[in-house]
């Protein structure tokens, strides 16, 4: 089943070229279903690229979604034009009023900050407030998932002594949960990130479960056991490319940063790497749309 996005929206052309199901608002419109309507809170610099990785995701399922492009109002982006934000991004205070199937908080680069640093951490805070009684189920990833876990249950995050840059090999925890449901025992996910969420920390709430940890990385997947919030510490939805620019990117400026771990072929990046995580990538969003969304939410919601 395809996703719904504005028929002129960038990524759509991206994802048509790769056989994803692209519905346009017109002929969504015309179809008598009832389909998920999921809020992407895009808190990344690049949001163009951000919005294509997650609708890659979004839309490799069988069932319909519509999305709906949030940004915050506090937040002046210098990374992606004021064009393509007014085109297709909205603001709370437009969609305070509705209901929601599913809400996704994106990371953001803004890690070296105290969270009541961040610009737009009163309006964040709203929201995630907002999302408790206004949508189903909340998938928060990287910095997202360490500004949820501290805003709903106070766990700090930690700086670490180094970037945790690369492709990290991660285990299972549970089993018998759906989020889980098809996942191989190991598998792996990119991680881009300064800063961790401690083990030891989540464990002592006891409303949270520890769903899936890497030896290398630390904690992974945390959810609430009614499974309306779910914490990623890393970045499924990154392409294969993705770590390559940033650490091309962070060299052009003339930072320390080491090569991305278990990324390269034999370390070499003169040669291109493999997306080894795709797979686990679509197996997530899959899991949380159809149980922890679909399964989930009322047919109406007013």
């Amino acid at each position: 089943m395809p996703i719904n996005i504005p028929d002129n929206l960038p990524a759509k052309e991206t994802l048509l070229n790769e056989n994803i199901f692209v519905m346009g608002e017109n002929r969504a419109y015309h179809q008598d279903i009832r389909p998920l309507n999921i809020l992407i809170l895009n808190l990344m610099p690049e949001k163009e690229k951000t919005e294509t990785q997650l609708l890659r995701l979004l839309g490799n399922t069988p069932l319909q979604v519509n999305i709906t492009l949030l940004r915050p109002i506090t937040h002046n982006s210098k990374t992606t034009s004021q064009t393509h934000l007014e085109q297709f991004y909205t603001t709370f205070d437009k969609v305070e009023a509705r209901k929601f199937d599913g809400l996704i908080i994106t990371g953001a680069p803004v890690e070296h900050l105290a969270f009541s640093d961040v610009n737009y951490w009163n309006e964040l805070q709203t929201i995630m407030d907002w999302s408790k009684t206004n949508v189903t189920s909340t998938l928060h990833i990287c910095w997202g998932a360490q500004a949820g876990l501290f805003h709903h249950f106070g766990i700090p995050k930690h700086p670490l002594p180094r970037k945790l840059f690369g492709v990290f090999t991660h285990h299972t925890l549970k089993e018998g949960v759906t989020l889980l449901r098809g996942f191989d025992e190991q598998f792996l996910v990119p991680h881009s990130r300064y800063t961790e969420t401690r083990l030891e920390d989540v464990q002592q709430v006891s409303e949270l479960d520890v769903l899936a940890v890497s030896d290398e990385a630390g904690v992974y997947l945390v959810a609430t056991k009614d499974g309306r919030q779910i914490f990623v510490t890393g970045h499924p939805e990154y392409d294969a490319l993705t770590l390559d620019n940033e650490y091309r990117r962070d060299l052009a400026k003339g930072l320390t940063i080491h090569l991305p771990q278990h990324y390269y072929p034999n370390d070499d990046p003169e040669r291109t790497p493999a997306n080894r995580w795709r797979s686990h990538a679509h197996l997530l969003f899959a899991n949380w749309l159809n149980y922890y969304v679909y399964q989930e939410t009322p047919y109406d919601w007013f």
